[in-house]
């Protein structure tokens, strides 16, 4: 009885939060309780988090976000027979404190508290998941995150693409939007990309900016046979910013 009730709280938080949020948060075997778990299995583990966590500390970056959301690896994790939790390579690590920074001084302002849902992929893991050759969940310098507050895709694009435009170019930024409220940041190099506009392969960044609507859904594909459109009825995808 102990243990039903906690589950039936968390199962009517899911519920009361609605669909999207379901699907927006890593599955329970990433939650904070299965990260305690998993410090258990080997003494190993706890060491490797003691160390990066002293290292972060170090550099004043350690109370942004908790160390067990960090260590989320893939949302694909158990597909992918990877890893729920890791720690990264040493070296990789100064990646991650400039986009904690960079969270803490920009992202939090804009939207307030956030949750990271994945951080650092293993090359293994990442090519199971899907994720780009040159990803930068590889090098320990991307965050998948999702707002604490219950805002429209729309308040996102807004809020960060305000921030990215501002900021963006000078702290080497990368912004990335995903289904739901999930989006993506990292520190590796000033870039933007996304599912928006007529072809449905512009960030919605770009959209915002021609003064046209990021949620519009994708002009049709002509079909197989059809005659081909004279240019100035195909729409042109912009150029992605690298």
């Amino acid at each position: 009885m102990r243990l039903l009730k906690p589950l039936l709280f968390f199962a009517a938080l899911l519920a009361a939060a609605g669909p999207a949020l379901a699907q927006e948060l890593p599955d329970q075997g990433q939650s904070e309780a299965a990260f305690r778990l998993y410090l258990a299995k080997k003494p190993v583990f706890r060491a490797r988090v003691n160390g990066l966590e002293t290292w972060l500390r170090a550099k004043r970056v350690h109370d942004i976000l908790p160390t067990w959301q960090i260590l989320r690896t893939a949302s694909m994790w158990k597909v992918c027979n990877g890893p729920p939790f890791e720690v990264p390579p040493r070296k990789l690590w100064p990646n991650l404190a400039a986009t904690l920074r960079f969270v803490r001084d920009s992202v939090r302002p804009a939207l307030g508290s956030v949750q990271a849902v994945s951080a650092y992929r293993n090359p293994g893991l990442n090519v199971c998941a899907r994720g780009s050759a040159n990803s930068a969940h590889r090098d320990f310098s991307a965050l998948d995150l999702v707002p604490a507050k219950d805002l429209t895709r729309r308040q996102i694009f807004h809020q960060m693409c305000r921030v990215h435009g501002g900021k963006g170019p000078a702290t080497g930024v990368g912004l990335g939007f995903y289904a739901f409220a999930r989006f993506h940041v990292d520190t590796r190099s000033f870039r933007r990309w996304g599912s928006a506009g007529p072809m449905g392969n512009e960030s919605p960044c770009a959209v915002l900016e021609r003064g046209e609507d990021p949620e519009a859904p994708p002009l049709p594909r002509p079909e197989e046979g059809s005659p081909p459109a004279s240019p100035a009825e195909v729409p042109q995808p912009q150029p992605p910013i690298r």
